[in-house]
Parts: C-alpha cells; sequence; structure tokens
C-alpha cells in the first residue's frame, strides 16, 4: 500500500478514504483492534468502523483518534502560513492582513 498522501487531483472523498486508510494502518502496526481504538479515542465502536470503511468522521472525532494515535501534531501544518516560492512572492504579498474576505460583486 503507497502510505504517501497525495492531494494532487483527488478529490475530498478520496483524500477522505486515504486517510482512513493511513490510520487504519497506524493502528494495525500498533496492534489495536478498531474496539480498542475507538475506546481510547472516546469514539463509538460503530463511528470509528465507519470512519475506516467510508473516511466519513467528524473533524472532532478524527483529532480524537489523532490525539489517540500520538498523532496530533501532523495537523500543525494544516492552514499553516503561505510558503514563498522567491522574494518577489514575498513584496508582491498585501502588508495589511485582512480579517474577512471581499464582498461579492
Amino acid at each position: 500500500m503507497n502510505n504517501i498522501l497525495s492531494l494532487n487531483m483527488a478529490t475530498p472523498a478520496e483524500v477522505s478514504l486515504q486517510i482512513a486508510a493511513r490510520v487504519k494502518a497506524r493502528r494495525l502496526e500498533l496492534n489495536l483492534t478498531q474496539e480498542g481504538l475507538a475506546a481510547r479515542a472516546g469514539l463509538k465502536f460503530a463511528t470509528y468502523r465507519r470512519f475506516e470503511q467510508t473516511g466519513e468522521i467528524s473533524l472532532r472525532g478524527l483529532l480524537q483518534i489523532a490525539f489517540a494515535l500520538n498523532a496530533l501534531s501532523d495537523f500543525d501544518a494544516l492552514f499553516g502560513q503561505r510558503q514563498y516560492q522567491s522574494l518577489d512572492d514575498v513584496l508582491n504579498e498585501q502588508t495589511v492582513t485582512r480579517k474577512r474576505g471581499k464582498k461579492n460583486e
């Protein structure tokens, strides 16, 4: 199984299934049952089982699973600060951080 999460050309449904597969692989590496991980994460067994099968779970549930697997820090980069490719990118960036999006025109 390819354990690299590739977001290129993937739909949200595909990404969620890839994440579920990675969680399952980590669970098996730790020799945990679905019931055992669900209990550690504070989730109902049916909720966890559905996640492994469909990739569907609430964000809070996913964070609880990550906490139980000692992988909560993996979320640090999600929506992190923009990475610049060149000095021109930095200079072209707005200096004022917007607190709201632009109104629809």
